[in-house]
């Protein structure tokens, strides 16, 4: 698996992250780290640390991305 650290936003509501945290296990992925960074405007910024089975996160971008009000600003992968 490999690593990698995604920095979203999500709707600053009840249950958002929850979906997040859902989507990501659909996805195959693990979360092995989260920092909530700031919340302003009505939306949530999340630094989220998952690993991901083999090396290609496209699959779990699109997945977070599909899901309403979410936006993947950054996937950087993890040493």
């Amino acid at each position: 698996m490999a690593l990698f650290r995604l920095h979203i936003t999500l709707p600053d509501r009840p249950g958002s992250l929850g979906a997040v945290a859902s989507a990501i296990g659909f996805a195959g992925g693990d979360i092995r780290g989260l920092v909530v960074v700031k919340s302003e405007d009505g939306k949530g910024y999340d630094d989220i640390t998952v690993a991901v089975p083999g090396s290609d996160p496209t699959d779990l971008v699109q997945v977070l991305s599909a899901i309403g009000g979410v936006e993947v600003i950054s996937v950087i992968p993890v040493n």
